[in-house]
């Protein structure tokens, strides 16, 4: 099974949820900011990057994740990664796609903007790691869904 965490930029909330899928982050507790900081591809990805996908490693069931930013066109991105799988006869049930853009909460979203997006990263990076402690367990529980839904393909 493969699965891809999606988020705008695949900068912060896919590579958290990738995090905590792989057991890079802990579930029972709020990572410290190294912990996070720490994290591939933490708050990295160029503006050119994004829409490229990125092995983030593989969890208990022996499935292989990833990161992918897909700006804000995921409509469009899904479509095109479904209908790819389709066109070479690829079987779409061996892939999840999960969107965390939803967990994430403002101060994440203007930190990523300020790092990101206008370069400010000693301002935004900060900002997105604490937006990310803020709305931790959030992660937890799509991840943890993500994974009861692995057990029972499994």
């Amino acid at each position: 099974m493969k699965i891809i965490y999606n988020c705008y930029g695949s900068a912060h909330s896919s590579v958290l949820a990738a995090g905590i899928h792989v057991g890079l982050l802990p579930k029972n507790r709020v990572p410290t900011t190294t912990e996070i900081m720490d994290l591939p591809h933490y708050d990295q990805t160029e503006t050119e990057e994004i829409g490229t996908i990125y092995y983030f490693g593989e969890d208990e069931f022996d499935s292989q994740v990833y990161i992918l930013g897909m700006k804000s066109s995921p409509k469009v991105v899904r479509r095109a990664i479904f209908s790819v799988l389709e066109e070479f006869d690829i079987d779409r049930n061996k892939l999840i796609l999960i969107d965390s853009l939803p967990y994430v909460n403002n101060l994440t979203r203007i930190g990523g903007f300020l790092s990101r997006g206008l370069g400010l990263v000693k301002i935004g990076r900060p900002l997105t790691v604490y937006g990310l402690q803020k709305s931790y367990f959030r992660f937890v529980n799509l991840v943890q869904g993500v994974k009861k839904r692995l057990s029972y393909i499994h």
